[in-house]
């Protein structure tokens, strides 16, 4: 496969900043390689985004940031999002009259700042919790109704867990196409209010993870089986979303680690991460957001290369890497404490000189800085990042 992504720009010369060079992916055209990485806010009652939101994604706008992917936003089914552990669910949906306007003035508003967004598409799966959220009526969803490993290393509470790791019934046939056709019309409704592109969360122990994962997955119709046959799920989600929006460019977030595990694992090989993405690249994906804990971290032993820099170079796609740019210490490390800024940008932009990868994703360190972008393109001072950031920065 030939990759998706080419410069627009006049190309690098000796000293340029290879993370402020213009890019295009399909028919996307993004002024930069840093994008804002999806952060859930919990900040949209019954489903509808606060009206500071605009402001909080438009200031980062703002800040030039190339593309804005959202906070994970509930598809278009009963069963897409509840309490996951948190003790509340007030995510945004994709659907309804009221959530699309907010959505609509956010669009609008990145676009005053000449920035691009991309809606993440999201069904919590079996981490939410049955009867909860929005549809107090309906069971949540597993593939084969199971929650996870028998002994989970994971933030969650002991109450949860008592909740959670009983066995569930399977998904249906019928349930599984209920749920694709859900994502196809929270992609067509995306879309119809101005969205650049579609982002789906494909990764940390969410529902379409646990089609890919084999602990979760062990269907043996058409659904289940090797690491190749794990990805119909998702891959079938991908050719619906591209359907339904007449060609959409669409991101896929991908993980080894899971919210059940920050140590599990899907592939133990490239040879297996190829079986998994394959079927995903040739559904549609153009960018491959490979969401890890530390972006720069070897993925699989004897090699050097990012897990970015695999999903590059197996499937010829544009890719992305995620995980602690800007800050000293990973997700994990930060729970609870401040984190001091790093400027470890540097081997970012190394990579992406030598085409490891294309894009970088920046989580909480945008999060704690509106203007992170613009300093990195200064050399200003970094803000810190504390998990207060998470529940009040706007």
């Amino acid at each position: 496969m030939e990759t998706s992504i080419r410069n627009i720009g006049p190309g690098l010369a000796a000293g340029a900043d290879p993370l402020f060079d213009p890019v295009e992916v399909g028919d996307l055209k993004l002024r930069n390689r840093i994008v804002m990485a999806p952060m859930t806010r919990r900040y949209s009652p019954e489903g509808v985004p606060a009206d500071f939101m605009a402001e909080y994604y438009g200031r980062r706008a703002d800040s030039e940031v190339g593309l804005i992917v959202t906070e994970g936003i509930g598809v278009d089914h009963p069963s897409a999002v509840g309490d996951a552990g948190t003790g509340d669910d007030n995510i945004p949906d994709l659907h309804g009259d009221r959530a699309l306007a907010a959505w609509k003035a956010i669009v609008d508003r990145t676009h005053a700042a000449g920035g691009k967004i991309f809606p993440q598409l999201w069904h919590q799966g079996g981490l939410r919790q049955d009867y909860s959220g929005r549809h107090p009526d309906t069971p949540s969803l597993r593939p084969s109704g199971i929650w996870g490993p028998e002994n989970p290393s994971t933030f969650f509470n002991e109450e949860y867990l008592k909740k959670m790791t009983p066995p569930t019934k399977a998904m249906s046939d019928e349930e599984i196409a209920d749920v694709i056709a859900a994502f196809a019309r929270s992609a067509a409704n995306a879309m119809k209010i101005g969205f650049d592109g579609i982002a789906i969360h494909g990764a940390h122990g969410y529902l379409i993870d646990t089609f890919l994962w084999d602990v979760t997955n062990r269907r043996t119709d058409r659904w289940g089986g090797d690491v190749r046959a794990r990805a119909a799920f998702g891959a079938e989600i991908v050719k619906a979303i591209r359907s339904a929006t007449g060609g959409a460019t669409i991101m896929f977030r991908f993980s080894q680690w899971k919210l059940h595990n920050y140590d599990a694992r899907l592939v133990e090989n490239p040879q297996d991460l190829a079986a998994m993405l394959e079927p995903l690249a040739d559904a549609g994906v153009d960018i491959f957001d490979a969401s890890t804990r530390r972006f720069a971290s070897p993925a699989f032993e004897g090699s050097p290369l990012t897990l970015a820099g695999w999903a590059r170079s197996l499937t010829g796609k544009t890719a992305m890497a995620v995980g602690g740019i800007g800050l000293a210490k990973d997700l994990q490390s930060s729970m609870g404490s401040a984190v001091e800024a790093q400027d470890n940008l540097e081997d970012a932009r190394s990579r992406i000189r030598s085409s490891e990868f294309d894009l970088v994703g920046v989580g909480r360190a945008l999060l704690a800085d509106h203007e992170w972008v613009t300093k990195a393109k200064t050399g200003a001072a970094f803000e810190p990042y504390s998990a207060e950031d998470a529940r009040t920065k706007h």
